[in-house]
């Protein structure tokens, strides 16, 4: 299939984002389909044996194999980079395949990772327990303390990784600040970007190397698919990544692909809508007696509040926390009253989800680590959609109420 000539990448970097989002490394074939094209193809033919050979020496371009690489895939990662701000954007069949693959790829026995000690469960058992199997030293500390964060990096460091909005706590690091420091010890910075999106914060504007995401969330945005996405300079993918990737088939299926560049359409509204109501129920639950503790970015109450205004656009993010005096039964109680908000372990979906995370993403910690990082059998992470805010409101008020 001959395919037509794509816009130039310099042209594509002028557009503004809401034109990224929609037409971003989008490559028509020669039918001129307005949708993007779904190849649904694990291989590729060749009109001769020469031409073959040629591709998998890398003397030609073009595809081989969908492991490797997807015209549908393509577009996505594409998309992503120009959305990004990133010369490379690699995609995964996950976000944890993404997270694994960024640090895997570039680590060996005997170097050194620091780490903030507020990350998503998966992410801490990667550090926790994958990376030491290795002979890898990992060093947590609280984000939040740059004084952590220096004496952690006074000694040789390959790698730092971190979460900034944190799950389920919010805490906001200071991208600009860590990465100097990192890059000062010899490390690459890793910046698992989820929670803020790509609309709300762009960690390479403040020195991060590279970005992972999980696409599951956000940037599909209903519940449709998985996916994850590495954003990097080229070194690292040459030096690092592409034959990480190539030979341990962590790859996208073209299917979901085309799912997440549909998502990306909408990417930039869904996000701005949903953190205008997020900021509405942070109001509601300041203020509301049953409510013992509320996280919010956005809120002045928040520690890293004007931090938090500065690094992600302005905006305080579509993920709210908040506790309620008592313990699990308590909690359960609130969310099993709940009548539009659905209890579920995602977040960043157009239906609003609340989740427990003592008892589900951080289950596997033990209660003293969730008590450091301030989790405790009472807190909830509301992740909010697109509902009308009012009703959100009103559903979590009759929730309370009893409480």
């Amino acid at each position: 299939m001959t395919q037509k000539t794509p816009t130039p990448p310099d042209q594509v970097a002028k557009w503004r984002t809401r034109t990224q989002l929609v037409r971003g490394g989008t490559l028509r074939s020669e039918y001129g389909e307005t949708s993007e094209a779904m190849f649904l193809t694990s291989g590729f033919v060749y009109e001769r044996a020469e031409i073959a050979e040629a591709r998998f020496t890398g003397e030609e371009d073009g595809y081989t194999y969908t492991r490797l690489a997807n015209p549908t895939v393509s577009m996505f990662e594409d998309r992503m980079a120009v959305l990004g701000n990133a010369p490379v954007a690699r995609a995964t069949a996950t976000g944890m395949a993404a997270v694994n693959a960024s640090l895997l790829s570039m680590l060996k026995c005997g170097d050194h990772v620091v780490a903030a000690r507020a990350l998503f469960g998966s992410c801490r058992y990667i550090v926790d327990e994958i990376l030491p199997r290795f002979g890898i030293t990992v060093e947590l500390v609280d984000g939040t303390d740059l004084d952590q964060w220096a004496a952690a990096l006074s000694k040789p460091t390959q790698a730092v990784f971190l979460e900034t909005p944190s799950n389920p706590t919010l805490e906001i690091i200071d991208l600009a600040a860590v990465a100097e420091m990192g890059h000062a010890a010899g490390a690459k910075i890793i910046v698992d970007n989820v929670f803020a999106t790509p609309i709300l914060q762009n960690p390479r504007d403040y020195g991060v190397d590279i970005v992972v995401y999980s696409a599951t969330k956000h940037i599909d945005g209903q519940g449709r698919c998985m996916g994850g996405v590495i954003l990097c300079d080229e070194d690292y993918f040459e030096d690092h990544l592409n034959n990480f990737l190539r030979h341990t088939g962590p790859c996208m299926s073209p299917f979901n692909a085309w799912t997440l560049l549909k998502g990306l359409e909408t990417l930039d509204m869904r996000v701005a809508q949903m953190s205008q109501n997020a900021q509405k129920i942070a109001d509601f639950l300041e203020g509301n007696k049953a409510i013992a503790r509320m996280i919010y970015p956005g809120s002045a109450s928040h520690p890293q509040h004007e931090l938090a205004m500065k690094q992600m656009n302005g905006s305080g993010s579509t993920l709210v926390t908040f506790d309620i005096p008592g313990g699990k039964a308590e909690a359960f109680a609130v969310m099993n009253r709940l009548n539009i908000i659905d209890i579920s372990n995602n977040l960043g979906d157009a239906k609003s989800l609340i989740t427990h995370p003592a008892t589900t993403t951080h289950q596997r910690l033990a209660p003293e680590e969730r008590a450091k990082l301030g989790i405790g059998e009472a807190t909830m992470r509301l992740s909010v959609g697109l509902e009308d805010a009012l009703d959100l409101i009103e559903d979590l008020e009759q929730a309370l109420a009893p409480a």
